[in-house]
């Protein structure tokens, strides 16, 4: 071998000898008009593949009338008003909530945002909207999503006439399980969740002793019924625990769309068992 190499030379080199030069991008699969992945790892139940374009679409469900904006209880720490994200803060940089504030609504744009506090088991209300006129499809129309302690995602969409792999939908735990129904409003009406949300629990050594639960009400239709995290949210891959502290923030997602967001508010509901 001439061992004489120039440096263009070894750069090629070095770039063939490297992993990531043989890194594969995701593989999507299209499957009745729906995008999604089946090279991705098996769910526990070995029916489906994260993201699988095959799973089943939840069914769609109209939702009834209900009261939006209405006034939070009187034990409900406000996070959003209306008036300013004095309750939040960019999740990056750590400064203030970069969203935008206009006519009382909250805007996502330029990054994530978490709660000042932290927060374990809570009764969380929030207001949504999608944007209009809807624009692109599946997964890029209308994303967003809330991180319960900024590990643990329902997931935010446009799903009115839009559809997208099945565990990525509104009202799902994203990459675990779908939603029960569809009860999406179309895009520029407001939509309502209300969860209920259960912090997991982490024993000696931090052994998982109970998986995280959700109960999400979308539009006042039950779409997850004390459903358990497998782990924390994964993109393409299954989730898993790792032990964390009993309270951590809240988390909202900007995912290049921007959704609109009022009236949030939790209160703090721990276990009947526990003092």
């Amino acid at each position: 071998m001439n061992m004489k190499i120039t440096s263009l030379a070894l750069v090629t080199v070095l770039t063939a000898l490297s992993p990531l030069a043989h890194a594969q991008k995701p593989v999507e699969t299209i499957i009745d008009g729906v995008a999604g992945f089946q090279d991705t790892p098996m769910e526990p139940d070995g029916k489906w593949h994260v993201h699988d374009p095959a799973r089943p679409q939840p069914p769609i469900v109209t939702p009834g009338t209900f009261s939006q904006n209405a006034t939070p209880p009187s034990d409900a720490i406000v996070l959003f008003d209306g008036k300013d994200l004095s309750q939040w803060r960019d999740k990056g940089k750590g400064g203030p909530a970069q969203w935008r504030v206009e006519d009382g609504v909250a805007v996502s744009a330029k990054g994530d945002i978490v709660t000042t506090n932290k927060f374990g088991d809570i009764q969380l209300h929030l207001e949504f909207r999608e944007p209009t006129p809807p624009r692109d499809s599946g997964q890029g129309r209308g994303n967003s999503g809330i991180f319960f302690m900024g590990l643990y995602e329902v997931q935010v969409l446009d799903c009115y006439n839009n559809k997208t792999y099945a565990d990525g939908a509104t009202g799902g735990l994203y990459g675990q399980h779908p939603a029960l129904a569809n009860a999406c409003r179309p895009p520029g009406e407001w939509e309502t969740y209300d969860i209920i949300f259960t912090a997991p629990r982490f024993g000696e050594g931090g052994k998982l002793e109970s998986p995280a639960y959700a109960t999400v009400i979308l539009n006042g239709v039950v779409v997850q019924n004390h459903q358990a995290f497998r782990g924390a949210t994964n993109w393409r891959s299954l989730g898993s625990y790792s032990p964390h502290d009993a309270e951590l923030p809240l988390g909202l997602q900007y995912h290049n769309n921007s959704v609109s967001f009022r009236n949030i508010w939790v209160r703090k509901v721990p276990m009947v068992n526990e003092p």
